[in-house]
């Protein structure tokens, strides 16, 4: 049984108190709701010697509307995002996908924040200590050849959090705040297309809130996913759809996907569909779309072919779905 080694906990009380705390320990981590953070650091991947607590920072917990959209706190849970009648009725797709990650109790303590920040995923990388050991570890974390592509020196690892396309097909912007102030960035400009280093955050940075804006309010949307098990597991693949219609022809179609690159992503293209019909035709197009921007590599147990054809197959239901059909 591997055992969490011994380390500093503070907790703050306000957004700027956690800024000041992390800054001045640069081994220090933050933590919400730790499903993800303390199993990396049970396993040795993660080893801080301070953890900036942020569950009493009451301001990260609001879902607050106003004139402009909705501004979601990075610490409110998954559970409530999911449950929220705002968020249900006017970003369903959020919604949709908040109440898909992992299981019950998983949702109860994951936040917001914790998922989009939540750390590339690898079947060489999270793994024990004594694996990764025998292995001579990985690109990723303290070796010198990634498994995955051997000849390479690219990390493969899978961004695999649930909400980010969600967020990203209803124009999600974050706001981050660090030693600096606080700056807000379009959601797509977070991520990197890089498994070791793929967020943009600043040293010390944190995500205090995400923003949806009103413009994209009662969209018809959706997530799907798929998964080896249908709780606990994370996505093998994910896409979120967003679709406009009027009279029966396409006005907007925006996709994005996860678990199938270093990032999430949004397909490009889909705007040729516009003005066009919803129907078989279309709807073939818009899952060879898919396929050709999802590009998987052996970093689940689940080939990557097979990866792709079903983020293209859930890409056509989903769509299918929203329309009606």
């Amino acid at each position: 049984m591997e055992h969490l080694p011994d380390f500093q906990v503070q907790r703050p009380a306000s957004i700027a108190e956690a800024v000041k705390l992390r800054a001045e320990a640069a081994d220090s981590r933050y933590l919400a709701g730790g499903t993800d953070m303390v199993v990396n650091i049970r396993r040795g991947i993660e080893q801080p010697r301070t953890l900036v607590d942020l569950t009493a920072i009451a301001e990260l917990e609001a879902i607050e509307t106003d004139g402009h959209g909705l501004t979601i706190g990075a610490a409110v849970t998954l559970d409530t995002l999911a449950r929220h009648e705002v968020v249900r009725r006017d970003y369903a797709a959020v919604a949709e996908a908040a109440g898909a990650v992992a299981g019950p109790t998983h949702r109860r303590y994951g936040t917001v924040g914790g998922n989009l920040c939540l750390d590339t995923r690898c079947l060489y990388y999270n793994q024990s200590e004594w694996w990764r050991r025998s292995n001579a570890y990985c690109l990723k974390k303290a070796g010198e050849t990634c498994h995955v592509a051997p000849g390479g020196k690219i990390c493969f690892a899978t961004f695999s959090g649930d909400l980010a396309p969600a967020l990203l097909v209803h124009g999600a912007e974050v706001e981050l705040t660090g030693v600096g102030g606080t700056r807000r960035i379009p959601l797509a400009e977070l991520y990197r297309d890089d498994g070791m280093d793929h967020l943009t955050l600043e040293a010390g940075e944190l995500l205090t809130a995400v923003r949806l804006p009103s413009e994209s309010a009662g969209v018809k949307s959706g997530y799907a996913k798929s998964r080896i098990r249908g709780a606990i597991d994370f996505p093998l693949a994910g896409v979120a759809v967003a679709l406009g219609q009027e009279n029966g022809r396409i006005t907007s179609l925006r996709v994005a996907l996860t678990a199938v690159n270093p990032s999430p992503r949004m397909v490009d293209g889909t705007d040729k569909l516009n003005g066009k019909p919803l129907d078989d035709i279309s709807l073939d197009e818009l899952r060879e779309m898919v396929r050709t921007a999802a590009k998987p590599m052996r970093t689940t147990t689940v080939p990557p072919w097979y990866r792709r054809r079903v983020v293209g197959v859930l890409a056509r239901r989903l769509a299918a779905r929203l329309a009606g059909r």
